[in-house]
């Protein structure tokens, strides 16, 4: 069982060091970043890594490590920004709508019914597309999108939590509603919504880089990792750099979301003896 433990912290301290180091590094980047990253050198275009520019530079001669690394006050920063709003619009809604039901549950469950018919991705450029390209543009449009597949895990598992004892308890005690989904529903669902949201977080940068590809995000000359690897596509045959490391960028993100749900998740389920 010690040996379990040990590596399930190792795996939380692999994903979380990860994490913080793309947090640590998108604080810091003026101080950490060699070069400036809209500074345009034509002579020094599509240059392979060297010591003065680790990661090479692109096909305008800009530095790809500096631009890397402001890309993480885009992308990363953006969808801290997108969890965090859909949390506090999806909570509340799912605690009342889970606890309450009646009237209130019928007529969130039937928008978020017709918001989940169609595909995440398909509903979000649709968005976007009527709003215009833009970073702006782009958060409010998940946003719309997301919300609804929060409230509909939050309001699972607050049915669940309700048929327990103690619930019944609490309310035959004279608890409020309030009282009751403030000190003994929320508690519960934390870890459930906690892996989901770690797993989602890196979900969200994939689609922020995706739609910043396409052309619906982000707009050059902005250091973002989408953006970055669209404009990679012409030279990735004759210069691979300037998309690898945008790519590699993305990528170590998003396997530390991961390692951490699992871990999260793990930590949730008792270890049973014969482990």
């Amino acid at each position: 069982m010690q040996k379990n433990v040990s590596t399930f912290d190792n795996s939380l301290l692999t994903g979380a060091g990860l994490l913080l180091l793309f947090i640590f590094i998108g604080v810091f980047a003026p101080w950490i970043t060699p070069h400036d990253p809209f500074a345009i050198d034509l002579s020094n275009r599509l240059s392979p890594p060297t010591w003065a520019y680790p990661f090479g530079t692109d096909h305008l001669g800009r530095c790809l490590f500096s631009r890397i690394i402001y890309g993480i006050r885009t992308s990363v920063t953006s969808a801290f920004v997108i969890m965090l709003v859909t949390l506090l619009i999806s909570v509340p809604i799912g605690l009342l709508t889970g606890y309450l039901r009646g009237r209130t549950d019928q007529f969130f469950m039937r928008w978020i019914d017709g918001t989940l018919v169609i595909p995440d991705i398909v509903l979000t450029i649709a968005i976007v597309g009527v709003l215009g390209p833009g970073l702006f543009h782009l958060i409010l449009a998940i946003i719309i999108v997301r919300w609804a597949t929060y409230v509909r895990l939050i309001r699972s598992l607050v049915l669940k939590v309700c048929q327990e004892e103690y619930i019944l308890s609490a309310r035959m005690s004279g608890n409020t509603s309030l009282r009751i989904m403030q000190r003994y529903i929320l508690p519960q669902i934390a870890s459930p919504v906690a892996v989901f949201c770690s797993l989602d977080l890196g979900r969200i940068v994939l689609l922020i880089a995706g739609l910043s590809f396409l052309g619906l995000g982000s707009q050059p000359p902005t250091p973002e990792w989408g953006v970055m690897m669209h404009d990679a596509t012409a030279y990735f045959q004759v210069a691979p750099h300037v998309m690898i490391f945008p790519g590699m960028a993305i990528s170590l993100f998003v396997l530390g979301c991961q390692v951490i749900s699992e871990r999260i998740r793990k930590a949730g389920q008792p270890i049973s003896r014969e482990v």
